[in-house]
């Protein structure tokens, strides 16, 4: 019997799994057939967000932490025997005035939604090389942002890390390309996830949100799962150095 799910057989990180966007990839990606490395900081609920799910192995690991990209890919090759998609979602928010934001506050942005990315990709791609050599293809994923195109007050740290994302992206599609490996990212709009739900606990905030989306709705998790589902799946062949927007809509008005 052919096999009718899209990542059958295939081996993924995920990072930023415990909640929010990863979760609900991760879940995805393991109903889909692949075996998932779910990665998110100790300090989370990484070994139970996917507690009985025999295609999710929970690793406990701070993507910034030194070693964290070699230990991250080092699971998936032990559990997986090889690397098939990486999808680096761990991010942080960060609101602040540029006249305002702190070196720290700089710093810490960049050190989760950049470096530990373009860490994490650099440590992955002889993996995800040789997988290619064996099966035609692999994938990178990135999760930026709709704010990788645009920008809002008090976003210099955010917006900015987010463009870097989506630098980042287009130049290792362009290095990685002959060998198979397209790499693409992800623009979300308003989600809601765990990082924006103290925002969107207020019911006049979600509301005017919903209104500037084109479907008038926020995004759930799973609306971002299968979108970078798409991406990730055979079907995404000849697509790459893409930023996806998943934003219902949002950026439709200038």
């Amino acid at each position: 019997m052919v096999s009718h799910q899209r990542l059958a057989g295939k081996v993924a990180i995920v990072t930023g799994a415990a909640s929010g966007i990863g979760q609900a990839t991760a879940r995805l990606f393991a109903d889909e057939g692949a075996l998932v490395i779910a990665v998110d900081r100790p300090a989370s609920a990484i070994v139970t967000a996917h507690a009985g799910q025999a295609r999710i192995v929970a690793l406990a690991q701070d993507v910034t932490a030194e070693g964290a990209p070699e230990a991250i890919v080092a699971a998936a090759l032990r559990e997986g025997g090889g690397l098939d998609i990486l999808f680096n979602n761990a991010g942080v928010a960060a609101n602040a005035l540029g006249e305002a934001t702190t070196d720290a506050q700089w710093d810490d942005t960049f050190a989760v939604n950049a470096r530990a990315v373009f860490r994490l990709c650099r440590a992955a791609i002889p993996a995800l090389r040789e997988r290619a050599a064996l099966t035609g293809r692999a994938r990178i994923i990135n999760t930026a942002s709709v704010m990788a195109e645009r920008t809002d007050i008090g976003l210099s740290a955010y917006a900015a890390s987010k463009h870097a994302v989506a630098g980042l992206s287009k130049t290792l599609a362009l290095e990685l390309g002959k060998w198979g490996i397209t790499v693409n990212y992800l623009l979300p709009g308003a989600i809601h996830t765990g990082m924006t739900a103290a925002s969107f606990e207020d019911e006049k905030v979600r509301a005017v949100w919903a209104k500037k989306a084109a479907l008038r709705r926020l995004g759930q998790p799973i609306d971002m799962a299968r979108a970078v589902l798409l991406l990730a799946s055979d079907e995404a062949d000849f697509i790459t150095g893409h930023g996806l927007v998943a934003d219902g809509g949002l950026t439709l008005r200038t």
